[in-house]
């Protein structure tokens, strides 16, 4: 599986183009096992989201914000599965993905 496909698989998982609409997340950029986005103001004030998908099979969830040109770690949360990313991804940034 590639890099993209790998990554087209994570949005879906997210919930695809109702995750889309829903969040209005953008500037998706990916590699081997990782999806970036670019999130609009959230609850948890993070301005990016990296979510990886480890060699456990589990994803690792890191929601970042740049302050002076360094990059600082707002929450990160590994071991996640794939059932529980939606949940996650509500709870931290306060952005709903279904009505």
């Amino acid at each position: 599986m590639t890099g993209k496909e790998k990554s087209t698989e994570i949005l879906r998982q997210l919930g695809g183009n109702r995750f889309l609409a829903m969040t209005g997340s953008y500037n998706f950029i990916y590699d081997d096992n990782s999806l970036i986005m670019k999130l609009r103001r959230n609850k948890a004030k993070a301005q990016y989201l990296k979510i990886t998908l480890n060699a456990l099979d589990t994803y690792d969830l890191s929601f970042s914000k740049i302050c002076k040109n360094e990059l600082n770690i707002v929450k990160e949360i590994k071991g996640i599965y794939n059932d529980m990313l939606q949940k996650i991804f509500t709870e931290v940034t306060g952005l709903y993905i279904n009505l």
